[in-house]
């Protein structure tokens, strides 16, 4: 990939490379009401400077359904019917390019009716599969545009891991057009991912919430992990940084429109309580799955109005609790009644998703010791749902069943946590 001023004068020093921090526009663009700012993304950026790095270079695409410019366009439509843009090839990640799957699924690899592109289905792909995909695509540079919500557990990151890889050992330029997380990223929460654990759900060792944009995480993993992966070769990695984002800013004040990342991920708010309430999946509890408001709700057969009770008494921040019943369409008891509760997060910024999970498997494990069960250890090497692969350790499952208090349980990968803050310091593009 070449190396010229990646977006012309117009965006000079706007860009970050492998080696290199660009530093945020130092102007902020003028308010547009209800506390929200004009954000650029990077595909602005890029489409801005008339796509000039990308002349003369055949280019594929991992992207998504949020891979929207401002007007709701998405990007792989605009650009296929761009001369100056030669588009050759899409790759999908889980749920898939167009986003028809559910959890676990993809939609194949086959022919685009909107574009007539090929579309290669990424997921659930060993390393050399993808790297042989992405090689007998006829590529010279790799675009990735994909919403993330800053959750280690959520695969878009290792779908982005792995094309990164593959990149890095076929030499093949890679860019990440970089755009807000929706949760904000000021600090990150959570266990850190012991490598025993590496799965789908977690491949590397960064922490539960990790409190970084795509772009700064693709730093981070370019530095830290892909040589291993790569035959000691990092990837040619190009961040167009996102501009007029500070990273308290959630989805609500960027401007930007807000597309579900996922099917089971409907609202921003569902987004914020998925930060934790994830770790349900690896529970006898439903998510909420097949409801109105996954992660929202959550509950089982065996529960009571006993469990919001004990929750509102605790008085965590940010959040309140509805006692609430609900009947699952699919997942996890399927059209039976169950109880629990509903989240109502009323203060994001004081809101911890992990603590929050955490207090409520700790009181759900109390208040219902003959019913409540992990899934764990389940013999699959790969199971997502094994509650030990989604925290990244044993950490907390040892915790809770010891009998701990919620903050205990958290001090637990305190240390962790810290050694990761300063790995992840190094990386971070924006105030």
């Amino acid at each position: 990939m070449q190396r010229r001023a990646f977006l012309g004068a117009a965006a000079a020093g706007a860009v970050a490379t492998a080696s290199t921090i660009a530093a945020p526009a130092s102007a902020r663009p003028a308010p547009l009401g209800h506390g929200r700012r004009r954000v650029r993304t990077g595909f602005e950026a890029l489409a801005a400077s008339g796509y000039r790095t990308l002349r003369g270079s055949r280019v594929g695409m991992l992207a998504n359904p949020t891979a929207l410019t401002r007007d709701l366009a998405h990007e792989v439509d605009v650009m296929h019917a761009d001369r100056r843009v030669d588009l050759v090839a899409v790759f999908g990640p889980e749920h898939g390019f167009r986003g028809t799957a559910q959890a676990g699924g993809s939609q194949g690899s086959y022919d685009d009716p909107a574009t007539g592109l090929p579309v290669y289905d990424l997921y659930a792909k060993t390393q050399d599969e993808i790297t042989q995909i992405i090689g007998g695509a006829g590529i010279d540079v790799l675009l990735v545009d994909i919403v993330e919500i800053g959750v280690r557990y959520y695969t878009y990151i290792w779908s982005m891991y792995q094309a990164m890889v593959a990149c890095a050992r076929l030499g093949i330029g890679y860019v990440v057009l970089d755009r807000p997380s929706p949760l904000g990223a000021s600090h990150p929460r959570g266990p850190v991912l012991h490598p025993a654990l590496s799965t789908f759900v977690g491949l590397k060792p960064i922490a539960m919430d990790y409190a970084m944009t795509m772009g700064e995480l693709a730093r981070l993993d370019n530095a830290e992990f892909v040589p291993d992966d790569a035959g000691g070769r990092a990837a040619d990695l190009t961040v167009v940084p996102v501009q007029g984002w500070r990273r308290d800013d959630d989805a609500d004040t960027t401007g930007l429109p807000w597309v579900l990342p996922s099917p089971n991920i409907p609202t921003l708010d569902s987004a914020f309580v998925y930060a934790g309430n994830g770790l349900f999946e690896g529970t006898n509890l439903s998510e909420g799955r097949g409801t109105t408001k996954p992660f929202e709700t959550v509950g089982a057969p065996y529960a009571d109005y006993h469990w919001a009770a004990t929750l509102n008494d605790q008085d965590l921040p940010g959040v309140a609790f509805r006692e609430a019943y609900f009947s699952p369409t699919f997942s996890k008891y399927v059209g039976q009644t169950c109880a629990g509760v509903e989240l109502h997060v009323n203060d994001r910024r004081a809101y911890d998703p992990v603590r929050t999970a955490v207090a409520m498997i700790v009181s759900a494990r109390r208040l219902y010791p003959d019913d409540f069960a992990w899934r764990y250890d389940t013999g699959d090497p790969v199971d997502p749902y094994d509650v030990d692969k989604l925290a990244g350790s044993s950490l907390l499952r040892d915790a809770v069943d010891a009998g701990q208090d919620t903050d205990a349980v958290v001090a637990t990968w305190h240390d962790e946590l810290r050694a990761f803050e300063r790995i992840r310091s190094a990386h971070l593009m924006y105030r």
